[in-house]
């Protein structure tokens, strides 16, 4: 529909003539009539005017179809959000996926180390004696840490006993290396 056809239309339902249209509008009845025609075109300022004497906006004055325009900016937004969450959802998964990987990893990286003979602060083995020579006890603590204690035990007894019979490495031996040391010189250990 044409601006003319519009104009003509909306002053019938008005129930207004050319002449009284023209009248509050400020224009001549033959301006409105060519108006209607096609023939002229009202400019920016009588558009104005004409929307607020027939009662409508200048869009639907003009056929400006402004709905459709915000249905299809709103269906745009629908799309464009439903492709967000689509991205989102994968990424999410993706994320889950490396985490059970990553846990996965760790939990059998530990079980080959530990089954490889790793080093595990938590392996760390240890043994007291309790040895005598000559009615004069001894408390030896040898650990595979590295750890080695004797306090009663004089220096020389000391410096004999890491020298020669303790294996930090294997603790089962020192044990019984420190056994025998203190056999061989009449003593006892338990």
């Amino acid at each position: 529909m044409t601006l003319g056809e519009k104009i003509f239309e909306l002053r019938k339902k008005c129930g207004l003539s050319q002449e009284q249209l023209g009248e509050k509008i400020n224009v001549t009845r033959q301006t409105i009539s060519n108006w209607e025609l096609g023939e002229t075109s009202p400019n920016p300022e009588q558009l104005k005017l004409i929307s607020k004497e027939l009662n409508v906006s200048i869009d639907e004055l003009l056929d400006n179809d402004i709905q459709s325009v915000l249905v299809e900016k709103v269906s745009n937004t629908e799309k464009l959000a439903g492709l967000v969450l689509k991205v989102l959802k994968w990424l999410g998964i993706i994320f889950i996926i490396v985490l059970i990987i990553d846990i996965a990893s760790l939990v059998l990286f530990t079980y080959v180390k530990d089954n490889k003979g790793g080093v595990d602060v938590n392996m760390t083995q240890e043994v007291e004696l309790q040895c005598s020579i000559e009615e004069k006890e001894y408390i030896i603590t040898v650990g595979s840490d590295g750890y080695f204690n004797c306090s009663n035990c004089s220096k020389e007894l000391q410096k004999e006993l890491k020298n020669n019979y303790i294996d930090f490495g294997n603790i089962e031996k020192t044990s019984n290396n420190i056994f025998e040391y203190f056999e061989n010189n009449n003593g006892t250990c338990e």
